[in-house]
């Protein structure tokens, strides 16, 4: 059964819709042919997230779809930019289902399988607690757990999937291009993994000796690997390292963690 996921949708259509998003957003919107998709930021000249975003190539136009609580900002920052570029937004009602059979208007491919566009949201809307787990098992981050508005695309990982550095110019690019060819980001999201049948809540604080480090923020028990989460720590804090997250004995693992019982 196809999981509905909270999505919010808007669409952008007109004569220079491709070449305006490809002025706008991170990734290279020319690699969605109609009926495929890619994952791109919109961010702002000092390359702070105000929004990730699956653009959905439906053949006569796009519809990017991204958290609820960043719809408005991003509508309005794409129109706002536009000038006198040919191509409209407006919200939408689209819906972005993982898994299922059926027709899809474009998908796009991610590591725990397609994300499909559809019309309208199915009536049964499947369990989104399946849909977190596997995105905590694949060490995807989420807007608002491991990033946010503060966010640099690699403090989150989000560089490795949602960004282009062979395409033209965009908002943020420079200090993203700076940070990726001659440094590193100070924190990222790790996988923490604990013997217990309860994990820590979202929000408490991970310590590494005796200093704060970071914070869980997606916790989840897995039919596969039991009491895992998602953190954003410190860099310095090694793979293997034994932390105390909220007063939880766990061990720091490398994303996904599939990968890191291998």
């Amino acid at each position: 059964m196809a999981v509905v996921l909270d999505r919010a949708t808007l669409t952008a259509r007109g004569p220079d819709a491709e070449k305006y998003l490809q002025s706008m957003l991170s990734n290279d919107v020319s690699q969605a042919p109609a009926g495929g998709a890619v994952y791109a930021l919109l961010l702002t000249p000092k390359a702070r997230v105000i929004a990730d975003l699956e653009v959905f190539n439906t053949g006569d136009g796009y519809v990017l779809a991204c958290d609820p609580s960043r719809r408005d900002e991003a509508l309005a920052v794409l129109v706002r930019s536009r000038f006198r570029r040919k191509v409209d937004f407006e919200p939408s009602g689209h819906a972005v289902v993982w898994g299922g059979g059926g027709d899809a208007l474009a998908s796009l491919d991610t590591p725990i399988g397609p994300y499909r566009l559809l019309e309208q949201a199915p009536e049964q809307r499947g369990d989104p607690e399946a849909w977190e787990t596997a995105r905590i098992e694949a060490g995807l981050p989420r807007y608002g757990r491991e990033f946010d508005g503060d966010t640099m695309p690699a403090e989150a990982g989000l560089d490795l999937r949602a960004v282009s550095f062979s395409k033209g110019c965009y908002p943020g690019q420079e200090p993203v291009a700076r940070l990726h060819y001659r440094g590193h980001p100070n924190r990222g999201v790790r996988g923490l993994m604990f013997s217990g049948e309860a994990p820590p809540p979202a929000a408490a604080d991970v310590v590494f000796g005796d200093k704060r480090v970071g914070r869980v923020t997606s916790p989840a028990v897995s039919p596969t690997y039991g009491s895992i989460a998602l953190a954003v720590l410190r860099r310095e804090v090694p793979d293997g390292a034994e932390v105390d997250a909220g007063g939880v004995v766990g061990v720091v693992k490398a994303l996904p963690f599939g990968a890191s019982m291998a």
